[in-house]
């Protein structure tokens, strides 16, 4: 599924995601002439996305990209998100 905002809405993108085998979820212009749906309570999931991208992005090294190696950067987003993982479920129980 590919959740995108208004920005996103073109014939083009949603065709390349229907070749790719995804479903484009993209709330359409208001000058659409043909109406297209999508899903409003799938789209809320996009909130989601956009805060781990928020959060995951605190961390200085992600933010500024140190690491000259995608490998290594790489490396580093999947620590940040393990960090974040443990955070949030450190407290339950």
């Amino acid at each position: 599924m590919l959740l995108a905002d208004r920005g996103y809405d073109a014939d083009w993108i949603r065709e390349l995601a229907m070749k790719k085998g995804a479903w484009a979820n993209i709330p359409p212009k208001s000058n659409r002439r043909d109406s297209i749906c999508y899903s409003p309570y799938l789209y809320r999931d996009r909130n989601r996305v956009e805060r781990f991208f928020n959060r995951i992005k605190q961390c200085r090294r992600i933010a500024t990209r140190y690491d000259r190696l995608a490998i290594n950067y790489l490396a580093f987003v999947q620590l940040a998100s393990i960090r974040l993982w443990l955070r949030v479920n450190e407290s339950a129980p």
